[in-house]
């Protein structure tokens, strides 16, 4: 008994498997498929400049918050919050915040009861909601400033969950315009 195979079935399926390939390859090693994978990795780009004498963006020396909207995450001490979310405070809490009695891993809400209503709030995504086939958490992100508070960031929920999350960032800032 002889087999018989379909030379264009054949070729279709190995085009496809080839394809499939380049594309997995690409995505783990943050290239194109038009990089050849022979290639000498391109060299890494250089760390920002940090901002005057030492302190990094949007911080001054002693770790104080001058501009929220230039505070790079790890700027801050990571922490362990409620139901084992990690998240990151940034910045010096001042005495009266608001912000001290929140916790990391908050939902939209709870902060809400806390701090009261933001002075402004918006919505991002983030680059895993381009992720084909990625249903887990972090897709987009909400924002809530408060004036002379800081700024609190939610990472928010998988696939079809538009709301606000868990809160995953709070950056202190006393001289917080409120606005975004």
């Amino acid at each position: 008994m002889r087999i018989r195979i379909n030379s264009s079935a054949a070729l279709w399926a190995a085009t496809v498997a080839a394809a499939l390939l380049a594309t997995a390859g690409c995505a783990s090693r943050g290239g194109s498929a038009a990089t050849p994978s022979a290639a000498a990795p391109a060299p890494a780009a250089a760390p920002a400049a940090p901002a005057r004498g030492g302190a990094k963006a949007g911080m001054d020396a002693q770790g104080n918050v001058i501009d929220s909207s230039k505070v790079e995450a790890g700027s801050g001490r990571t922490v362990k919050g409620l139901n084992g979310y990690e998240g990151e405070i940034t910045g010096n809490p001042t005495r009266n915040s608001r912000f001290n009695r929140l916790q990391i891993g908050m939902s939209a809400r709870q902060v809400t009861d806390i701090a009261g209503q933001p002075t402004d709030q918006g919505a991002y995504v983030t680059g895993k909601a381009f992720i084909p086939f990625y249903f887990g958490g972090d897709r987009h992100r909400y924002e809530m400033t408060y004036k002379g508070q800081g700024r609190l960031v939610f990472a928010g929920g998988g696939m079809g969950d538009y709301s606000g999350g868990n809160l995953i960032w709070i950056i202190h800032n006393p001289n917080e315009s409120g606005y975004r």
